[in-house]
């Protein structure tokens, strides 16, 4: 017996509601001021930065470091490590802070 090619299976109908889903937080963010492309390219930098800056902190007093107390081991590289971990951790402290904010206001849209 062929099948009605009419009905919808329970794939095409989860399709189509993650289509919709989609397509209403991208009118949505289209929708809302200061959230455009510009915001996400801005982020994306000030996220960069937030790295960078402590990198280039301890690196920098790393070298000192390594000019005025030397030792047996590397005070560049010891700090150099430390800036990229608190750089690494600022940057995620901001992309679960915008993260937790997008979905809370997806959160407040579908309730």
């Amino acid at each position: 017996m062929a099948e009605d090619p009419t009905r919808k299976s329970g794939a095409d109908t989860a399709f189509s509601r993650a289509v919709g889903l989609q397509e209403a937080r991208k009118l949505k963010v289209q929708r809302k001021p200061g959230r455009s492309v510009w915001f996400g390219l801005g982020l994306f930098g000030l996220i960069g930065w937030s790295v960078v800056i402590p990198t280039l902190v301890g690196t920098a007093l790393g070298v000192w470091m390594d000019k005025h107390h030397s030792g047996k081991h590397s005070w560049t590289l010891m700090l150099l490590i430390i800036g990229l971990s608190l750089g690494c951790l600022n940057a995620w402290h901001w992309v679960a802070k915008e993260n937790k904010e997008i979905h809370g206001e997806e959160d407040e849209h579908d309730e």
